[in-house]
């Protein structure tokens, strides 16, 4: 659990103190702790003189605001159905077997979470993963596996 300090106020003298700068400042929340607690959308509502339903509301429906902590490298596969076609499921077992857990869940040293998320936005180059910021398209089940074994030895 991370302190929300005056990290609110900071941001929302940076992005601005209106409703339209509720993304931006949710963003810098998630990209400096990796994800929003409770107390921080409660927080943001307060500056932005917003409901927390609002808040909440939008954190949870962006697949990329998490709302629950993540491993240090968080997976996102996309979930579309060029991905499918193109071999996603061998992809999600391959991941699932060399990370030892399943979709939604993190490694229980908390480096590794792996998601389904709606398009990442290389249907062209399916199957297709984002860890963290970073793609990774044309995926095999060898492909990926080296891919996981680099980001271990960091």
């Amino acid at each position: 659990m991370y302190q929300v300090g005056n990290l609110v106020k900071e941001l929302s003298d940076k992005h601005g103190h209106t409703r339209e700068n509720l993304i931006p400042i949710l963003q810098d929340i998630v990209h400096k702790y990796n994800y929003l607690t409770d107390e921080a959308m409660v927080e943001v509502a307060k500056e932005l003189d917003i409901s927390a339903a609002e808040v909440y509301g939008t954190a949870s429906f962006y697949t990329f605001l998490d709302t629950q902590e993540r491993g240090k490298y968080v997976i996102r596969i996309c979930k579309t159905i060029t991905c499918s076609m193109k071999g996603k499921s061998d992809i999600i077992h391959t991941l699932e077997d060399i990370l030892k857990i399943k979709v939604g869940e993190t490694t229980a040293d908390k480096q590794f979470s792996l998601i389904e998320t709606n398009c990442i936005g290389w249907c062209h180059k399916a199957p297709a993963i984002l860890i963290n910021d970073m793609p990774y398209t044309e995926l095999t089940p060898e492909k990926v596996s080296e891919i996981i074994k680099d980001y271990m030895k960091k």
